[in-house]
């Protein structure tokens, strides 16, 4: 079973779900805000963090935002609208539940994330030998094949994943891709590159390639993992 990382405000709620967690055989730590989270992140070295939005001192996006691990992560929140849930993939989450929920759709959930998390692990010494293999792109179909998997793309998708890959070993900026690639300047809130971004990542992960072929370089842009 994983090690979870629970990281919620209200105490009873925790007690209840760290105590229901346990019963299934998962190693459970706990913290009240995401200060406190991110310390148990570097202490506790979860293998899952059960990750609340509204907290006290630091908040789930902000907690999202100032992570450096790749650890997978899911969001809970009473708050169930659409803008909080695509904020929170597009900062890295894995997997969002809206508060009340059932605690067979948590272990379902958690399930699959464990399921992911030894996807990852087993591809990890894998990335640099798949993204030398020779990648193929139709132009006409939008479907990229890599040795023999292939995955089918937006055109949107494909002009991104095409652009980071024929200048790989480069840290691509935002801004650079958004004229070249969506043809149009990055506003201060425009959200639609990362959205992209991240969902060919999860085009991959679904054939069983690494998610972090396009690779995020922090405060720079992307890259294709060379």
């Amino acid at each position: 079973m994983s090690k979870i990382l629970l990281v919620d405000d209200d105490p009873l709620f925790s007690v209840w779900l760290a105590d229901a967690l346990g019963t299934q055989g998962h190693q459970v730590a706990c913290a009240e805000n995401g200060v406190d989270g991110l310390a148990c992140i570097e202490s506790f070295a979860p293998d899952i963090i059960v990750l609340d939005l509204v907290m006290p001192q630091m908040n789930g996006f902000e907690l999202l935002k100032a992570r450096e691990c790749s650890t997978p992560v899911l969001m809970i929140s009473a708050r169930d609208n659409e803008d909080d849930r695509i904020t929170g993939y597009e900062l890295g989450a894995d997997d969002f539940l809206s508060k009340p929920f059932s605690i067979k759709e948590l272990f379902v959930r958690l399930r699959a994330l464990e399921r992911r998390l030894c996807s990852r692990q087993s591809q990890s010494p894998q990335i640099a030998t798949v993204a030398a293999k020779v990648i193929n792109f139709d132009d006409m179909s939008h479907r990229i094949t890599i040795g023999t998997r292939y995955v089918d793309l937006t055109q949107t998708e494909f002009k991104l994943f095409k652009y980071l890959f024929e200048r790989k070993g480069q840290v691509i900026t935002k801004q650079e891709l958004q004229r070249s690639v969506l043809q149009k300047d990055l506003g201060r809130f425009d959200r639609n590159l990362d959205m992209h971004i991240s969902n060919t990542r999860r085009k991959l992960a679904n054939i069983s390639l690494p998610r972090n072929l396009i690779n995020t370089v922090r405060g720079q842009g992307y890259s294709f993992m060379a």
